[in-house]
């Protein structure tokens, strides 16, 4: 069983008052998430995936000797009842043999349901590598996951030595598309995401200046880096790279197919998937799945960073939850420092459109953005501060 420290405590209270701030009292109820559309930023390739360590190398992880975990067809599982216990959570099935909340004296912090990918983390959404497992009367998920994701984001001071040495000051941002590029459209109201996404940008690089931050941009007009797309999103990736970034956020509008267009709407965020994990839209792997890309070194981070993010975003645009995923996004594969993939909203959605159309909406985007940056940076500085003096 883990003992908090001083600074464990104040930086668990940190997260418990933004997240009390911004999370819904109740998470929604959990829609069926067709895929989306073909992206630029969907996953690569493997013939023309930039070139890995030498793989497979496992990404850093907490030893695996503090998760006693159960095998079952090849998968390292552990009960939801020793995560529960290692980190005082209280367990309790709010539906019989079907969805299990875990709580502390705050109430309930997350909430699995047998069979689904996602759980609810203070009401916010997140998408786990494979489905939660029912098994001998518990509610079970993979090590790698709990290693992954539901360790680093309950308790991040566990995990320092896999976190940024200091809080963020540099700080690239990546209007997606651009030039020959439209990105999503919406046709009938005459909305091109490339239009969209630098606005976006424009509009946050002021306010992350105005708090002090040294921002650079992919692009400032409407151009690409390259002509060929894998190319470009390359590229992208290097400009944090060149200037030294300490963040990458890439904006992106979203679609789905128009069949689904009237019902889906909504908010993402994608950060790269750590190595032997299935990313948030597969459901068997991929043959990308056992690759460690440079990036996967921010595995931590990443997630640290996405999840503060995804909130903001949730709690200033009002959207509808799509998730907080894992991806093997061409753009997240490079980077050498935290970075994750903003799609605000649905371009295909015609309401949701015009709210985008909006400078209104833009500058919330812009303005969530900013808070997630801040609560990211806030939160690395109470995990790095030097404990309090002892009286």
């Amino acid at each position: 069983m883990a003992r908090h420290s001083a600074r464990g405590l104040f930086v668990l209270g940190l997260l418990t008052l933004a997240a009390c701030a911004s999370a819904p009292g109740k998470p929604p109820s959990v829609p069926p998430a067709p895929p989306a559309s073909a992206s630029a930023t969907k996953p690569a390739a493997q013939p023309n995936a930039p070139s890995p360590e030498a793989a497979p190398r496992p990404a850093p992880a907490r030893p695996a000797h503090l998760w006693p975990f159960t095998k079952i067809q090849g998968v390292e599982w552990v009960k939801l009842d020793d995560v529960a216990a290692h980190f005082r959570l209280k367990t309790a099935w709010s539906k019989p043999g079907a969805e299990l909340t875990l709580s502390d004296a705050r109430g309930v912090r997350f909430r699995f349901e047998a069979n689904q990918r996602d759980f609810y983390l203070d009401g916010v959404r997140v998408f786990l590598g494979r489905s939660a497992l029912l098994h001998r009367a518990g509610l079970w998920v993979t090590r790698l996951d709990v290693i992954k994701t539901i360790g680093p984001l309950l308790r991040p001071e566990d995990h320092l030595a896999f976190l940024p040495a200091a809080p963020p000051r540099t700080i690239v941002i990546d209007a997606g598309h651009g030039g020959n590029d439209p990105g999503k459209q919406n046709l009938k109201l005459k909305l091109d995401e490339k239009d969209m996404t630098l606005d976006v940008v424009l509009r946050l690089k002021k306010l992350l200046e105005l708090r002090g931050y040294t921002i650079r941009l992919t692009r400032e007009k409407d151009d690409r880096l390259a002509n060929e797309q894998r190319a470009d999103l390359d590229r992208r990736a290097a400009v944090s790279r060149d200037a030294k970034a300490d963040l990458f956020l890439s904006i992106h509008f979203n679609a789905v197919e128009p069949k689904d267009a009237a019902r889906v709407t909504g908010t993402e965020t994608y950060v790269l998937t750590p190595q032997f994990q299935w990313s948030s839209t597969d459901n068997s792997g991929d043959s990308l799945t056992n690759t460690a890309f440079p990036a996967n070194r921010q595995d931590t981070a990443n997630v640290v960073l996405g999840y503060q993010l995804h909130r903001a975003m949730l709690a200033g645009l009002k959207t509808s939850d799509r998730g907080f995923k894992r991806g093997r996004l061409r753009v997240l594969l490079l980077p050498e420092c935290p970075a994750a993939l903003l799609e605000a909203a649905y371009l295909s959605n015609d309401k949701e459109a015009a709210r985008v159309g909006t400078p209104e909406f833009r500058q919330q985007i812009a303005e969530s953005i900013a808070e997630g940056v801040q609560s990211y940076a806030a939160l690395i500085a109470a995990l790095r501060a030097p404990p309090p003096p002892a009286k």
